[in-house]
């Protein structure tokens, strides 16, 4: 394998210059985003309503509407980062989480796998943002989140996988 130039470090990921050849034999170079991936949690009350959050986010210069997410630490399974970014940005813990589904946030260009989990059983605790974080919690019931789907309002792509994947596939039989 050859060498993949670091363009630029930060401390969340890497740009790194990624040399590939074709089956036709031509060389080429893409650059790559390496990330250690993260995950997401589509918090559930036992009353079946969710916790959502509005989280401000830079990139975009807006609020978005998400479900609770973080980027996974250095060896951290995702199941541990999905208990301790619940409990960070929302205050609750929850006493249940259950894999939903994994997929790559934007494979043209970036290698993070996004993990999502369920999580059931939800009792208030402590929430404990990282510096600069600016979120606030927004519990709706579910027929309000679907609205929000349905209407634009949620923009955010994994939390609009994390939703309609448990409300296709599980709501009524989790």
């Amino acid at each position: 394998m050859e060498s993949e130039p670091i363009l630029l470090e930060t401390r969340r990921f890497r740009v790194v210059r990624r040399g590939f050849t074709t089956p036709d034999g031509q060389h080429h170079e893409r650059e790559v985003v390496q990330h250690p991936g993260a995950v997401a949690v589509v918090p559930i009350f036992d009353d079946g309503r969710i916790c959502l959050i509005e989280n401000v986010r830079v990139a975009v210069g807006q609020t978005l509407l998400e479900i609770p997410t973080g980027t996974r630490e250095a060896g951290e399974e995702p199941l541990a980062t999905a208990r301790r970014e619940l409990r960070e940005e929302t205050g609750y813990e929850a006493r249940e989480f259950r894999p939903l589904l994994e997929f790559w946030m934007s494979p043209g260009i970036l290698n993070e796998r996004m993990h999502v989990y369920l999580a059931r059983g939800l009792q208030p605790g402590e929430r404990e943002l990282d510096e600069g974080e600016q979120i606030t919690n927004r519990v709706v019931t579910w027929d309000e989140a679907v609205e929000l789907l349905r209407s634009g309002q949620i923009q955010d792509a994994k939390t609009l996988a994390g939703l309609l994947y448990y409300d296709r596939f599980l709501r009524g039989s989790s």
